[in-house]
């Protein structure tokens, strides 16, 4: 079973992403399961058709200890096994708690187990790593790769950057590797070009770049991932072919940030702040 980790910058669109890749692999005959590591729990809501489901949280505040998988997990799209970690009540405690409880509890009751028959398990991670808990996945090896979803504007790409140091803080001790970028467009000028040359410094790949469309958005609207509400647009195959692509990769690297002067740099290069 091969354990990812999605990280990016907030608002720059990993769940979408995420759930749409995770789609892909589930059409290939995959079984993924994705754990939602925001407080806001919509990690799964695509691959779910919008139903919300009781959170880890939630469970454990409304039934205690006693917790079975079948009360933190749903069946989704073609078969991918939705859980969502959630968050502590407004205003009370850490959000990051949530995916170390949510981890724990899944690994205690078996949901990794051989006999779950998983393929892939993919973790959909809020934010930065600035937090302890929201850097679990990298801290104490719950997921083997990282792929991290950037654009070409600067705040995205200042993250990314700050994750490769989340990473390359913990690769030796938990063996956590980077398995590439991927550029969710904005629409930026130079924006693929930007990206490839972000990878390249940090010594990564540009795993994929998916293109602007309008149809991830109406496929949103209607609860269900682009392969879902519309197999046949080339979006879904946009996502068919990240999803290929990281079946496929074997590129895990350790990533070497740069120095923020750099990355100021290579955004005039392109025109960005020209």
């Amino acid at each position: 079973m091969r354990k990812i980790a999605i990280y990016g910058k907030g608002g720059i669109g990993k769940s979408t992403t995420t759930q749409n890749t995770v789609a892909g692999l589930a059409e290939m005959g995959r079984k993924v399961m994705v754990v939602g590591c925001d407080p806001k729990a919509d990690s799964t809501r695509l691959l779910l058709g919008g139903l919300s489901q009781n959170t880890v949280l939630d469970t454990l505040r409304e039934e205690g200890e006693d917790v079975e998988l079948s009360d933190i997990r749903k069946e989704g799209f073609k078969g991918t096994v939705c859980v969502e970690s959630g968050g502590p009540e407004p205003g009370v405690g850490c959000a990051g708690r949530g995916i170390i409880t949510s981890i724990n509890m899944l690994e205690q009751l078996g949901a990794y187990a051989d006999s779950e028959k998983l393929d892939y398990a993919f973790y959909d991670v809020l934010g930065d790593v600035v937090c302890g808990g929201f850097a679990m996945p990298i801290r104490e090896g719950k997921a083997q790769e990282i792929y991290i979803v950037v654009s070409g504007e600067m705040m995205a790409m200042y993250a990314a950057n700050n994750i490769c140091k989340g990473i390359l803080k913990f690769a030796e001790s938990g063996g956590v590797r980077l398995g590439g970028l991927i550029c969710n467009s904005r629409n930026v000028d130079n924006e693929r070009e930007m990206i490839e040359a972000l990878a390249d410094r940090i010594g990564t790949q540009m795993i994929h770049f998916v293109p602007r469309e309008n149809m991830v958005q109406r496929a949103e609207i209607n609860r269900k991932t682009v392969i879902e509400y519309a197999p046949e647009h080339p979006q879904a195959d946009e996502y068919r072919m990240l999803a290929r692509k990281i079946e496929e990769n074997k590129m895990h690297v350790i990533p070497k940030p740069i120095a923020i002067e750099e990355l100021e740099q290579l955004l005039i290069n392109y025109g960005i702040a020209a």
